[in-house]
C-alpha cells in the first residue's frame, strides 16, 4: 500500500495494519448469538447503499428479508433534513443506527440517546461524536476515516501526478473548510494555490465545477463526503470530464468508475467493518465494548485510461508505487 505519511504510520505497499487494538475483522468466541426466531431491524441515514455492508450482515447471520429488516433512507434527502428524518427512523425503535457523515450522526444522537448507533465518518473523537476511541460512552461508535489527513496526502499526490500545476481546486460539501489550514500549508510546500469551491445541491454540483474551469484551476482534489460522494459522484465525474479537469477521489472506487486517482481506504471495506459492529450490538454486545475502528488498508489507483483521454502523463515513480493501474 502506499506509505500515508500524513498519518504518520509506516504503511507499505499491500500491507495492512490494524490501527486500534480490537479492530480486527474477528468474531468473538464469546459473543453472545442472535435469538431464534427473533427478528432484527436496521435504521440508516446514509445517501448511498452498500451491498458489502448487507453482506457482511448475512455472513453473522443476519439475513435480510429473513431475520433482519433494512430501513434505508438518505438518497435524496438534504442535510437539513437528517434530524426530522433520523426521529422518524428512532420511532420505528430499531435495534441499531446506521449512519455515514458527521451531520448525520450528530441528527441520531439528537433524536436518540438510547439505540445504539454506529457512524461511519470523518474523525468520531476530533469531531466530539465519542469521548473516548477504544471505549466510547454514551450510545456511538463507529469507523473513523480520518479524512482530513488524507485530504492532504491526496493533495501531496495530485502534486506528484501533475507537478507542473499550480492551481487546484478543493471541493467540499459545505465551507468553510474545515482543514482549509493545513491544506493552505501544504499547498504552499508544494508552490501551488488552492482555491475552495463546496456544493449540496445538483444545481450547486454544476455551477462549481463551470466555475473551476471559468477559474480556471489545473486539478480538482475532492474532499472527504458523504453528500458528494453518495448523491453526485456520477453528476461530478461527467462535469470534470465535460470541463477536462483531472481529479483525485478519497475511495479508490472514484478512479474504478473513471476517476483519474483515488486514494484512501476501500468504500465497500469500510462498510464490512461497520457490519460487523452493527452485528456485536444485535448480538447484545453494549456500545462501550465496541471500539471505534479506523480503516485496516489504504490504495493508491491510477486510471490510465482516463490519464490518455485528459492528456495526462504519469510519472513513472508515482506509477510504481501505485496498488493498481487501469489501463
Amino acid at each position: 500500500m502506499m506509505r500515508l505519511l500524513s498519518l504518520g504510520s509506516s504503511m507499505r505497499r499491500r500491507e495492512f495494519i490494524t490501527l486500534l487494538s480490537g479492530a480486527a475483522a474477528v468474531w468473538p468466541h464469546a459473543a453472545p448469538a442472535q435469538e431464534a426466531g427473533r427478528h432484527y431491524r436496521i435504521a440508516m441515514l446514509a445517501p448511498s447503499r452498500s451491498e458489502s455492508f448487507v453482506d457482511e450482515l448475512g455472513k453473522a447471520g443476519f439475513v435480510e428479508g429473513g431475520n433482519l429488516e433494512i430501513d434505508g433512507r438518505g438518497l435524496g434527502v438534504t442535510a437539513a433534513s437528517y434530524e426530522t428524518v433520523a426521529l422518524e427512523l428512532t420511532k420505528a425503535r430499531p435495534d441499531v443506527l446506521m449512519v455515514a457523515g458527521p451531520e448525520a450522526a450528530r441528527a441520531a444522537q439528537k433524536a436518540t440517546q438510547r439505540i445504539p448507533i454506529v457512524a461511519l465518518a470523518d474523525d468520531l473523537l476530533g469531531s466530539k461524536l465519542v469521548a473516548s476511541m477504544p471505549h466510547p460512552e454514551g450510545n456511538t461508535t463507529g469507523v473513523a476515516i480520518f479524512a482530513f489527513q488524507l485530504d492532504v496526502k491526496r493533495l501531496e499526490l495530485l502534486h506528484e501526478a501533475l507537478p507542473r500545476a499550480r492551481r487546484i481546486a478543493v471541493f467540499a460539501d459545505h465551507e468553510p473548510i474545515r482543514n482549509i489550514r493545513d491544506l493552505d500549508n501544504a499547498a504552499r510546500g508544494f508552490d501551488m494555490e488552492i482555491i475552495p469551491f463546496s456544493a449540496r445541491l445538483e444545481e450547486e454540483v454544476i455551477r462549481a465545477i463551470a466555475a473551476m474551469k471559468a477559474t480556471p484551476v489545473e486539478a480538482v482534489n475532492l474532499l472527504a463526503s458523504p453528500i458528494l460522494w453518495g448523491e453526485f459522484r456520477s453528476l461530478i465525474r461527467d462535469r470534470l470530464d465535460l470541463h477536462h479537469l483531472p481529479a483525485i477521489w478519497q475511495w479508490p472506487e472514484g478512479a474504478e468508475a473513471g476517476g483519474l486517482i483515488a486514494y484512501g481506504p476501500r468504500l465497500s471495506a469500510v462498510f464490512r467493518q461497520c457490519a460487523r459492529q452493527v452485528a456485536k450490538l444485535l448480538r447484545g454486545t453494549k456500545v462501550v465494548d465496541v471500539p471505534v475502528e479506523q480503516p485496516t488498508g489504504f490504495e493508491l489507483i491510477i486510471n490510465l485510461k482516463t490519464a490518455k483521454t485528459l492528456g495526462v502523463e504519469i510519472p513513472p515513480a508515482l506509477l510504481a508505487r501505485a496498488d493498481t493501474t487501469i489501463e
